[in-house]
């Protein structure tokens, strides 16, 4: 019998640290060919989408479909998990937690693959929802001593800093800019919901690991030319579905002699599987543009359908509920 997962039940059963495990693992999948992946759809009425993501593992035995709608009201996220040898619904499981934490999971697994052994400090552009999970995933991967943030509104800004400083126990300095942010950081994140971008190229420093989380649309960047053309290493979750959303890679001119720097991008399941070196050496300015995949998905909502039976959580579902 199915069962249903409340957010409540995903933030009690999906740690961070787990999380990372699980995406690199299905990553790796991906690299040998046991898992697969569809790039997001979107269907469209007058104000609202509907948005599907699908992947599937072999080495699980799983499918997962998520599914959420956007409209002017706010968003609905839900992920279906299906038994992949008796195509038997597993789980409804509500998702805007889990996709948080996926989201941040797969931010952790390029950090650690990608940035400097030795890197220490973190600057964060946005403080939204996504914000919090990106901070505490990149410090479960690197042993950060500061973390500096900056956005637009000043009051949130200062409890964003407090409270992740209270939850990492890592000092957290609110900055006056983007630019003062990552003066000097050996990790960027950028998690806005900017369409122009918060990053100038002349702001990163050698050695650099850039995480652009921020935007899926192809008309949305967070990072400027100079940015993208500074970058020695272009990494995404999908070359597939960054020809559809990764506006930060899409524009022309931002690559060199004035080509969509995505000719130059690898996947991150290359690097995992070792079919791409990745980072050569320390002064090397990295790049991870995150999409979102429904991989991710998969092996989160995969981990907390796992936790949840082991731990009897979860409601039953009646057949035909």
């Amino acid at each position: 019998m199915a069962l249903y997962l409340t957010e409540e039940d995903v933030s009690r059963l999906l740690p961070m640290e787990a999380c990372i495990e699980a995406v690199e693992q299905v990553f790796r999948q991906w690299a040998e060919g046991r898992a697969d992946n569809r790039p997001r759809a979107r269907a469209a009425i007058p104000g609202a989408l509907l948005h599907a993501l699908a992947a599937g593992s072999a080495t699980w035995g799983r499918l997962a479909a998520k599914v959420y709608a956007t409209s002017r009201q706010g968003a609905r996220f839900v992920v279906l998990l299906f038994d992949g040898r008796s195509s038997d619904l597993l789980a409804v499981i509500e998702a805007d937690r889990l996709g948080q934490t996926r989201t941040g999971a797969a931010t952790g697994v390029a950090t650690r693959r990608l940035a400097r052994p030795d890197a220490r400090s973190l600057a964060i552009i946005g403080t939204g929802w996504q914000a919090r999970s990106q901070v505490m995933a990149v410090a479960t991967v690197r042993r950060l001593e500061t973390i500096r943030a900056f956005g637009r509104d000043r009051d949130r800004l200062r409890g964003f800093c407090r409270e992740v400083e209270a939850a990492g126990g890592v000092s957290a300095t609110p900055c006056a800019s983007a630019e003062e942010a990552l003066r000097g950081a050996d990790v960027v994140v950028t998690a806005t919901s900017s369409s122009r971008p918060v990053v100038q190229g002349a702001w990163l420093p050698p050695g650099a690991h850039v995480n652009a989380v921020g935007s899926n649309r192809a008309d949305r960047r967070e990072l400027d030319d100079e940015s993208i053309r500074r970058a020695d290493l272009i990494v995404v979750d999908s070359i597939e579905q960054a020809r559809l959303e990764a506006g930060d890679l899409l524009a022309p001119g931002a690559g060199p002699s004035g080509a969509a720097p995505l000719a130059r991008a690898v996947e991150l399941k290359d690097v995992l599987g070792g079919a791409h070196p990745g980072r050569r050496d320390g002064r090397e300015i990295t790049l991870f543009k995150s999409l979102g995949i429904g991989l991710e998905d998969l092996a989160a909502a995969s981990l907390v359908y796992d936790r949840a039976v082991e731990t009897g959580t979860g409601r039953p579902l009646a057949p035909g509920e």
